[in-house]
């Protein structure tokens, strides 16, 4: 079944995307993975829904064998040639994260950026079965969010508006129930007046929810931080780290 979230990014988002995530943040989330989940030159991280691939090749650089797996090919060809150049360790896969299967076994599984919150709740359970699986016995999971009830409930707002570089992006958005949801319609204006509309919906979780899906697929959820590694999360925070860990 298609999810409305498959064809956000295929647009003018693409671009905006980076723009709004400062490449410092991808630097300081790198520097905490590498120490906290011990990873060295060797280890195995699956990179899932990995946009442009920001933490696949930050990991590359450091030695780290990477699976960056995203659903849009323009992100996919992009990471492609960044590698290709630079002869890094990244294996770029163009896929859906709920049909990407491997038969390889990975250290980490990283989910940044919000992705998570793409998926309700049965399919959220079926990725995470599926990350699981994925994984080495005592693998780990790091997810970003910052949709999760906690943080969404609070920042929630109907309208907003930002210009970015040429760009206008308005958004409109409802936040629903049955099943917790926020369903946003943006356009993107450009400098000739051209408008371009996408649709799209997060699926809003608590902390609690968030760690019975883990639980249910075999993982336990072993810490929530606001700055990774240095602060653990308090309500009024603008995103959260969730640390997963497999069961034996």
């Amino acid at each position: 079944m298609s999810n409305v979230n498959d064809n956000f990014f295929d647009g003018h988002y693409k671009d905006i995307w980076k723009t709004i995530i400062p490449g410092v943040l991808t630097e300081k989330e790198v520097d905490f993975m590498l120490p906290y989940f011990n990873l060295k030159e060797g280890s195995k991280v699956l990179d899932l829904m990995c946009g442009y691939g920001r933490h696949a090749i930050a990991l590359a650089k450091k030695g780290i064998e990477v699976t960056a797996v995203d659903n849009l090919a323009e992100y996919i060809s992009e990471i492609k040639n960044a590698v290709e150049k630079e002869n890094l360790a990244v294996k770029a896969i163009r896929s859906g994260v709920l049909a990407f299967s491997t038969d390889e076994k990975f250290d980490l599984a990283i989910c940044m950026g919000n992705s998570i919150n793409f998926f309700d709740a049965s399919d959220t359970e079926r990725l995470l079965k599926n990350v699981s699986s994925f994984l080495k016995p005592g693998g780990r999971l790091l997810i970003n969010s910052w949709s999760i009830a906690e943080i969404a409930i609070r920042s929630f707002k109907e309208k907003s508006e930002n210009e970015i570089g040429d760009l206008k992006f308005q958004t409109e958005a409802q936040f629903l129930f049955h099943p917790a949801r926020i369903e946003s319609e943006s356009t993107t204006t450009d400098k000739n007046g051209k408008t371009e509309i996408k649709k799209g919906i997060d699926y809003i979780f608590s902390i609690n929810e968030m760690e019975t899906m883990l639980s249910k697929a075999g993982f336990s959820l072993k810490e929530v931080y606001s700055i990774p590694g240095r602060k653990k999360f308090t309500i009024g925070e603008p995103r959260a780290y969730l640390v997963a860990e497999k069961n034996p």
